[in-house]
């Protein structure tokens, strides 16, 4: 039986908000019930009949939540076949948080906005953790197939998955628009831990209509160290397609910063094209390349990479553009790059450059290992401020360090004193490896 506790506090309401208490014998017959306000509070235990999540709507001041227990024993979804776990259809506004989602090998998604949804618009995904959906490359631990506006994806742990992150549809009409990644995990995936697809022009009724989005990836680790597909199926790390050629969209952004991507033995740790700005990063891919800026479905247009720490075996970052190629400003500077290739297609004069073997000599600890790793420069290492003169400030955070300590003068790279990382921003990522 579940239990029903109304909020006092919205009692002057109309319809008056509630918190469901469920377990794994009568949740579902709640999720029907879900209106703007209700929480759903799940029991620990395991949950057999999956999540499907239709047709509900909460609002921007009262969404619909749907969580576990947010410590010890856990709410737990074990996969099913031939169902996703997760399954969102026509909602918004929706919360959901506190979950474990085990793919027990099976050829399904943990989350997945279905494709014959209409939308799937703002909704906040928390502290999931989402293993064992590596059936295939094809599997993935949360995917988007229809349009999507205002997701939040936060302090998520994704591990042995087929692909960490899938948004967007792989011809270009299922827009992810001005999302928010940060302070995720993702490790150990056969392919991307992190995609998002191209867009081709936006349906008419996507929010947020005549203003310019950013998508931001935040406070990541991308780590590819094991675990990844070979050959064909090899892929990035992450890789971000390019935006609307026309109409809404043509001048949103990715700002991705304060990252860490950690190796890839098979391909990049970062692929992108169309308005990407790249800054304070830490790259590091003992293996092979580290950042690549080139044509994918259309062309790098205003790309803005500065203030990040490489460390490669092969490229440091590369920019290769088509021939003829004029579209939007292409600036590269104040990056620490320590590669076989520290720059392809970019001014050296404007960057540190040096080998890999290089390392020792200007970083504290570039261990092998993320948790003993640090980066931070053993000596100052002063760049030209005009360089940066007004860029910084186009970007959000972009006067902050890896760390998010303030930048008071000019120095390349990703850290401007160390540890770097700090303890406070490794001792989750570390504790849950």
């Amino acid at each position: 039986m579940w239990l029903i506790r109304l909020l006092p506090g919205l009692l002057p309401l109309m319809v008056a908000a509630a918190d469901f208490e469920a377990g794994p014998e009568d949740y579902r017959a709640v999720l029907g019930r879900l209106k703007a306000g209700d929480r759903l509070l799940l029991a620990p235990g395991d949950y057999t009949r999956g999540l499907p999540l239709h047709n509900r709507e909460g609002d921007a001041r009262q969404p619909i939540i749907v969580e576990g227990p947010a410590t010890g024993p856990r709410a737990r979804f074990p996969a099913r076949p031939g169902a996703n776990t997760v399954s969102l259809v026509n909602v918004r506004h929706l919360v959901i948080r506190n979950l474990e989602l085990d793919g027990r090998g099976l050829a399904v998604d943990a989350v997945k906005a279905e494709g014959h949804s209409r939308y799937a618009h703002f909704v906040t995904l928390e502290n999931l953790y989402i293993h064992g959906h590596d059936a295939s490359q094809q599997n993935v631990g949360i995917s988007t197939k229809c349009p999507a506006y205002g997701w939040v994806v936060r302090g998520n742990l994704i591990e042995r998955v087929g692909t960490g992150m899938y948004f967007g549809n792989s011809n270009g009409e299922a827009p992810f628009v001005a999302g928010l990644i940060e302070d995720n995990v993702v490790r150990d995936t056969l392919g991307y831990s992190l995609q998002i697809k191209h867009q081709r022009p936006r349906p008419a009724d996507m929010p947020g209509a005549g203003a310019r989005h950013d998508t931001v990836i935040r406070r990541n680790l991308f780590d590819k160290a094991s675990g990844g597909n070979l050959g064909a199926l090899a892929r990035p790390n992450v890789l971000v397609g390019h935006w609307p050629l026309s109409g809404e969209g043509i001048e949103d952004r990715y700002l991705i910063y304060a990252n860490l991507f950690w190796q890839n033995p098979t391909e990049a740790l970062f692929q992108g094209e169309g308005n990407v700005a790249l800054y304070n990063n830490l790259f590091v891919n003992h293996h092979g390349p580290a950042v690549r800026i080139q044509p994918h479905n259309d062309v790098p247009r205003r790309i803005d990479i500065f203030h990040n720490t490489v460390l490669a075996r092969d490229e440091g970052i590369a920019v290769r553009r088509r021939e003829g190629q004029t579209d939007g400003p292409q600036r590269v500077f104040n990056n620490l790059v320590l590669a076989a290739r520290p720059l392809l297609g970019a001014d050296p004069r404007a960057n540190h450059t040096g080998g890999l073997h290089d390392a020792a000599r200007w970083l504290v600890r570039p261990a092998i290992e993320p948790g003993l790793l640090d980066l931070a420069p053993k000596t100052g290492l002063a760049c030209d401020a005009a360089a940066q003169a007004g860029v910084l400030e186009e970007h959000l955070d972009g006067r902050l360090d890896y760390n998010g300590l303030p930048r008071v003068g000019c120095e390349f790279g990703a850290c401007t004193r160390g540890p770097c990382p700090s303890p406070e921003r490794t001792s989750g990522q570390v504790a849950q490896r």
